[in-house]
């Protein structure tokens, strides 16, 4: 899914400045189209989901943070949530002042900012592409996370104090490879819950996602011209603010160190980690100890009777 937001990256201004060139309303009715073409591929072509009974709409559903609510309680999904969140926070930087921080620092002209734009886009495709995946199978999606953070920050770092246009460039490469964390927290999210909150759980990523395409871009231009009111020197300072914020990133992974799936560990059948514990008085079967970690159905509405299913699968299991 990276890789395919790379390579729109680098088409998407390609074909705009093409269109542009025949009318400045061809570009929009170019996106126009393309976004109807993925309204019928979603329409006709996507299979559902919830393979499930259709569920009535509620009212409660209507309200935009009722779709954090479900995780409520669910320790390690709200700690990855939580930094998904800041991934995310952090990634609004570049998008919103890659253009005037190459002007301010570099006096790069529109086609210098262009060719940097397509060369990252560039750059971020072929990581995904050909990199996460091999990261990830050889050190663990947790250890590709924490890479992917180090490359970020180190990149950002290095950005605050580039003093040459030039300089961007190879900088780019560790930028781009810190896209493989991404990919990886989201794994690590979607096997905490089971099939039928993947929709739940991709809808609050979404959230989180336009929430930070709002604040990102309004806190970290309020910063940059905060940081360069008095002198242009610290014109690159506002990269620096995404490493420090990779600190707020520990407890999260922490939380997700103990609670890896089932399947981590050895077990042929994965089981959600983030659903709540049972209470101390349900007693497990002692051949089932060590190998039972909580039942096949999560509790997450947490009401009577999911309880009462709950504790019916465990007496059920073999003595």
């Amino acid at each position: 899914m990276s890789a395919c937001f790379g390579f729109g990256m680098v088409a998407g201004p390609v074909l705009g400045g093409l269109m542009g060139g025949f009318s400045p309303h061809a570009p929009f009715f170019a996106a126009a189209a393309l976004n109807g073409l993925n309204f019928l591929t979603g329409c006709f072509l996507l299979p559902e989901s919830h393979k499930g009974e259709r569920r009535p709409l509620r009212r409660e559903a209507l309200n935009p943070l009722a779709s954090f609510r479900w995780a409520r309680g669910m320790t390690v999904v709200a700690a990855l949530m939580a930094v998904f969140f800041i991934m995310q926070l952090v990634g609004q930087v570049p998008a919103a002042l890659w253009v005037i921080f190459g002007e301010d620092r570099f006096h790069w002209d529109a086609t210098t900012i262009g060719i940097s734009l397509a060369a990252f886009g560039i750059l971020h495709s072929l990581a995904q592409a050909m990199i996460t995946g091999p990261v990830a199978a050889r050190l663990g999606e947790r250890r590709a996370l924490m890479l992917g953070m180090i490359a970020d920050g180190t990149g950002y770092i290095l950005l605050a104090f580039a003093t040459r246009g030039w300089m961007a460039f190879p900088i780019m490469v560790l930028l781009a490879s810190g896209g493989i964390g991404m990919p990886a927290l989201q794994a690590m999210l979607s096997r905490q819950v089971d099939e039928e909150r993947q929709g739940q759980l991709q809808g609050s990523l979404a959230a989180l996602t336009s929430l930070t395409s709002i604040v990102g871009p309004l806190l970290f231009t309020a910063i940059y011209a905060a940081s360069t009111a008095n002198s242009v020197e610290r014109v690159g300072m506002v990269w620096a603010l995404p490493t420090c914020s990779a600190c707020q990133l520990r407890r999260g992974l922490w939380a997700a160190q103990g609670n890896e799936p089932i399947a981590d560990r050895g077990n042929d059948r994965p089981m959600p980690c983030g659903s709540r514990r049972l209470p101390a008085s349900y007693t497990r079967p002692r051949s089932a100890v060590g190998t039972l970690a909580q039942p096949d159905t999560p509790d997450h509405e947490q009401d009577a009777d999911d309880l009462k299913r709950t504790q019916r699968l465990i007496q059920e299991q073999p003595s």
